[in-house]
């Protein structure tokens, strides 16, 4: 019968860059042709299983999970080059849940122990983990196939009966396929032969990649994007067949019909093949207690806690507390509360900074009790059930932020006490979106550049932004789409490969913490850089039931880490961020004046524009200030402005807005207040309302609607709507309506709360501490010299002055010296933290350095190399102890080979001349008469070693001919986010100069132009490089006129039109 296949080799897009199969359409495609039933046989990972099985299911087709693996010819262990150490494909198809969890361990083992340029697994792997698994003798490269095309139909038939042996009877099938390949039909008869011979029986399957037939062409261009190849390469990886598609039941039935029992297999495979995967049931592990509950010491913590955490302990708080340990209780999240408490007290006790809050955590005054979060709900009106809802189970979703530098001391600390095996970091990955995949895709057709860029940037940059919904709002692309052959194929190839992963990454901050050893739940997967990782992403670990968690590290808190303590070391005053008044005018001045420079939130110039018209007075403006500096809700600053400038004038719908809606002047800026409306003025329940919520943020238009006639006019027994209410129908539909439109792009409120406290603390420390916090904020952007240089203009403005870097003043960290700011040690290249901590721990040990000489005997020569040395010369940090760079450099090899030499004589029991000199005369240089370096060359050193200028610019000279002529600097246009295609005209000397040539034999130029801010990248194209290429040259100060080119997720670029000298502009001056 023609209905009795099933598909039991199939590659979806998790296949990546060769899979072009997304698991949304294929499932679509095979309930189009009737198919029961469908598997997943990715190549050597399972990233997509899960994906798959639910999509499968909601459509009511049998998922059938397995792995199309990798089999080493010898050991998985065996990693040398040698012809012998190859590898097979083998499919794998769980039968039940046994196999399922086999599979898991099987694809685990082969990423983690057998990776070699693949993920493989072996015959010993097989024999331990075979029980519930079928398996496939795969393509061309399985072993019996692979075999028989080296011309060894023995060996051949032999692995088929090793394979047989291992899998059991009737467990292992022989694999034949029919792609039009010569060689497949010479297996193929062999393979038959093999099948009489042993009794194994057969199975015929199709090798898909992608959906359609016609998408073999873009399936092409996907290899090539993996390859790095162009379409018209003739030595390139190709499949050499458009077979590879998603065949109907006719076709394959017509393909085999010489062998039916093939056919026939498939559909007993199918039936055989039952896993069962439970999702939204719990897995956490336990939290060890002896002789209490979990709940029982939750709720003791808490109790315990109250009254340290509320002077006056009200009935309402009382009454609070229970309700959220009861709603904890009933749904199991006890030991989940202890689990975090544990790692974050461990911080706290060892003084790691812990944030506030983050998300929707702090709406919790469990969480407040426990010191998970900072933030009093109580206080600022948060809700519970906007982190965790009774009505709607979900695991609650506690993500926190630590200090940057040691976040991983918290993480270690998880795994010694869950133990490694139970611990793993998570998956994500990277897609072809939009803008890239138009890009990628156009390298491969050998579209010209200029050609690709420009259809590139007809894509708008906004979240959620495909191809199609391009086409849809942008009647320029339609226009060129409809009237270009060339643009339309690529953009047809563009749109068939959009959305693909193209990559997997680690997650930066996810944890997984499991009850058992992580390879009981989900496969884990060795990254290209060791890092060991689920192949499941967040989503769906959390759809399974794990308990995953963010551990985010925040460079911010490190930074007030960092402030505090120095207060404290250099002034005696301990700071508690729990006790600060954030009532301070002062804080509230400061924000409002603009000057946010390394203000958490506040400092880009948007913010900065946006806290100048808001004048914020209290934490609740800067908390709606964070909320609604977004896009989408940009769109109603003004009338948040408005209202808060012009109480009077705000305007109600109904009264009872009112108190929900007047700390933000009317206008719905968080998610809460969604919460709010619908109970207060419809009687819904606070989980209904979260239910809401959710469905008004993820536009259900179906659900909204629903709700709609809900909040209006009730349900019976259940929500009482607003007409029962006294809200007039009219007026209730102005409501929701309104609350609609707003819901789209409000905010989580407890997040925003959060995130406002760091912004007020970090404001308070550069108010009352300036140089104590920005020596900290200089500290925390070493290695990134645009900021530092953002951040030393800033240090200008307050009349701080950075002091350069000394070898008897600095220390590793930018530090405070009296009220200036004192260079640190670690910002200088390649000298790192041994070095630096020696020579820290000599000086402190046995006094200042008083020579050079003397400074490289106390360190014992073998400390420091001679790039060590070189780099402290030419940023000046011996230039306090008499000499010049120019001297030291001079004569510091021979110092270091003397003191080298002089250690050599040493062990070998002689003693030298330079031994018997007189300890005293070590302190004097003997510095040669010479000159220093020119003042470009002094300039040009510290700009090697340091990524920035400290005793002077180049650009010095010329400053207030740029602030009279550019119209943007660097920081401005890389922090901006400018729109692609708008005019600006910066000045600055060329630092590098790359010369291309075009295909047309034409030389174009790659300029990196430094202002006194940072770099630019100006890109040259022939006709304009011809016209000015005789000003081209290093040093070279000019203006440059020129578009921005902004590519999504790229540091933006000029487009060169015009080039002038400053010289010249000085001179009309």
């Amino acid at each position: 019968m023609t209905n009795d296949f099933v598909h039991l080799h199939v590659h979806t897009e998790y296949s990546l860059l060769d899979g072009a199969a997304k698991i949304s359409n294929l499932i679509m495609r095979a309930k189009e042709l009737n198919m029961k039933s469908i598997a997943i046989t990715d190549h050597g990972v399972m990233y997509g299983t899960i994906n798959f099985y639910r999509e499968a299911v909601k459509n009511n087709i049998k998922p059938i999970l397995g792995c199309e693996t990798y089999l080493a010819s010898g050991s998985r262990f065996d990693k040398s080059a040698s012809r012998d150490n190859f590898y097979y494909h083998l499919i794998l198809l769980a039968e039940n849940n046994t196999g399922w969890h086999n599979l898991i361990k099987l694809i685990s083992y082969a990423s983690l122990e057998g990776f070699y340029y693949r993920p493989r697994i072996d015959l010993e792997l097989l024999e331990k983990y075979h029980e519930g698994l079928i398996a496939l003798s795969a393509c061309l490269a399985g072993p019996v196939a692979k075999n028989i095309l080296n011309g060894s139909y023995e060996k051949g038939l032999e692995f088929a009966a090793r394979l047989n042996n291992i899998f059991g009877r009737d467990n292992f099938f022989l694999e034949i396929q029919e792609h039009g390949l010569p060689e497949q039909k010479l297996v193929n008869q062999q393979i038959i032969k093999v099948a009489n011979e042993t009794k194994i029986p057969l199975v015929c399957t199709n090798d898909v990649h992608y959906i359609y037939k016609e998408d073999y062409e873009a399936h092409d261009i996907l290899l090539c994007i993996q390859t790095g190849k162009k379409i018209d390469d003739e030595n390139r990886m190709r499949y050499g067949t458009n077979q590879l598609y998603l065949k109907s039941q006719q076709e394959m039935s017509e393909l085999f019909s010489y062998v039916p029992q093939a056919i026939e297999n498939t559909q007993k495979i199918a039936q055989r093949c039952n896993v069962d995967i439970e999702f939204n049931k719990y897995k956490l592990p336990k939290y060890k207690l002896e002789n209490i509950s979990a709940f029982d010491y939750l709720k003791s913590l808490c109790e315990k806690n109250l009254p340290l955490r509320y002077k006056n302990v009200t009935d309402e708080i009382k009454k609070r507390l229970d309700y959220e340990l009861n709603v904890i209780n009933e749904m199991g999240f006890a030991d989940y509360f202890l689990i975090v408490w544990d790692f974050i007290n461990f911080a706290r006790k060892n003084n790691i900074a812990v944030g506030p809050g983050r998300g929707s955590a702090a709406g919790s005054i469990v969480s407040f009790c426990l010191y998970i979060t900072s933030v009093d709900p109580i206080k600022y009106d948060l809700l519970f059930e906007r982190f965790l809802n009774p009505e709607r189970i979900s695991m609650p979703d506690i993500d926190v932020d630590f200090c940057y530098e040691r976040r991983q001391e918290v993480i270690d600390y998880v795994i010694e006490k869950y133990g490694a095996d139970h611990v793993s970091q998570i998956i994500t990955f990277g897609t072809m979106a939009a803008r890239a995949v138009i890009r990628d895709v156009a390298r491969v057709m050998n579209i010209p550049y200029s050609l690709a860029d420009r259809i590139a940037k007809m894509i708008p940059i906004e979240i959620g932004i495909t191809i199609n919904k391009a086409l849809e709002s942008n009647p320029e692309l339609t226009s060129i789409y409809n009237s270009d052959a060339q643009v339309k194929k690529l953009i047809d190839m563009s749109i068939k490969l959009e959305g693909l992963p193209r990559h997997a990454s680690t997650h930066a901050a996810g944890i997984l913490i499991c009850n058992e050893p992580v390879i009981e739940h989900v496969p884990l997967n060795r990254q290209n850089d060791g890092t060991v990782s689920t192949q499941f992403t967040m989503n769906t670990i959390a759809d399974l039931g794990l308990l995953k968690m963010d551990f985010l590290g925040l460079r911010t808190l490190t930074v007030i880490q960092n402030t505090i303590n120095e207060i404290e070391s250099k002034k005696g005053i301990k700071i508690d961020l729990d006790k600060l008044n954030l009532d301070d005018e002062n804080i509230y001045k400061l924000i409002s004046s603009g000057k946010t420079d390394g203000i958490f939130q506040l400092e880009s110039n948007g913010m900065k524009q946006f806290m100048k018209d808001l004048k914020p007075q209290c934490i609740n403006d800067i908390v709606a200030g964070i909320s609604l500096y977004r896009p989408g809700p940009m769109d109603f600053i003004d009338k948040y402005i408005q209202g808060k400038n012009n109480k009077s004038q705000i305007k109600y719908s109904h009264e009872k807005l009112v108190p929900i809606l007047k700390d933000t002047y009317g206008c719905i800026v968080y998610q809460e207040q969604v919460m709010q409306i619908v109970r207060e003025l419809a009687g819904y329940s606070f989980g209904r309302s979260d239910l809401v919520r959710r469905a008004m943020a993820k536009k259900k238009i179906d659900v909204m609607q629903k709700e709609r006639q809900n909040f209006i006019y009730g349900i019976e027994n259940e929500v009482p709507g607003c007409i029962k209410n006294g809200i007039p129908q009219d007026i209730a539909e102005k409501i929701f309506d309104e609350m609609t439109d707003f819901a789209k792009y409000a905010f989580n409120k407890s997040h925003a709360v959060c995130y406002s406290i760091i912004s007020f603390q970090t404001a308070f420390l550069k108010f009352y501490y300036p140089t104590e916090f920005m020596a900290a904020l200089l500290t925390s952007v070493i290695g990134f010299s645009n900021k530092i240089v953002e951040y030393i203009g800033e240090c200008k403005n307050m009349n701080i002055k950075l002091l350069p870097p000394d070898i008897n003043e600095s220390f590793g960290n930018f530090s405070v010296s009296d009220k200036n700011i004192r260079f640190g040690l670690l910002a200088i290249k390649g000298l790192g933290n041994a070095v630096i901590d020696k020579i820290i721990t000599e000086r402190k040990k046995n006094g200042a350095y008083k020579s050079f000489s003397e400074f490289v005997r106390r360190l014992d020569g073998n400390d420091l190399n001679k790039r060590n040395v070189e780099n402290m010369i030419k940023c000046g940090v011996f230039d306090s102890l008499g000499g010049k760079r120019s001297q030291y450099m001079f004569i510091y090899q021979q110092i270091l080979n003397g003191v080298n030499h002089s250690k050599k004589n040493t062990m070998a029991g002689q003693v030298s001349m330079f031994d018997m000199m007189d300890e005293n005369i070590e302190d004097i240089d003997d510095l040669p008469e010479i000159d220093e370096y020119e003042k470009k060359d002094l300039l040009a050193f510290e700009k090697e070693v340091l990524g920035i200028y400290i005793s002077g610019h180049p650009l010095q000279s010329f400053e207030n001919i740029l602030k009279k002529f550019i119209s943007n600097t660097s920081i401005e246009i890389l922090n901006d986010n400018m729109y692609d295609g708008k005019v600006v005209r910066v000045g600055g000397i060329i630092t590098e100069k790359k010369i291309k040539i075009t295909k047309s034999m034409k030389t174009m130029a790659f300029i990196k132009l430094e202002d006194l801010y940072g770099d630019l990248e100006i890109i040259l194209f022939p006709n304009i490089y011809e016209k000015y290429a005789d000003i081209l040259y290093y040093d070279s100060p000019l203006l440059v006129t020129g578009t921005i080119d902004a590519r999504e997720n790229d540091t933006p670029k000029i487009i060169c039109e015009k080039v002038e000298l400053l010289s010249a502009q000085k001179e009309i001056k």
